[in-house]
């Protein structure tokens, strides 16, 4: 005898219209969340930001500098 198929049923999720509370606990003291985040890593993010912002002065000053010796 050779194989015989047998029928699956598929199971549908969804939300209930009535409760749909999907993330709640995201948005619930979200300032304090942040405050939080920031208190926590400012040092990384110091020594991060840092040597991004510099560089992009310093190209901005070299730029600069290099426009004005080529005017005349």
């Amino acid at each position: 005898m050779g194989k015989q198929p047998v029928r699956m049923k598929a199971v549908v999720y969804s939300l209930s219209p009535f409760q749909q509370k999907v993330m709640p606990g995201l948005w619930k003291d979200f300032t304090g969340k942040i405050h939080h985040k920031v208190s926590e890593n400012w040092l990384s993010a110091a020594l991060l930001f840092t040597p991004l912002v510099a560089t992009y002065a310093y190209v901005q000053n070299f730029q600069e500098k290099e426009k004005m010796e080529h005017r005349y």
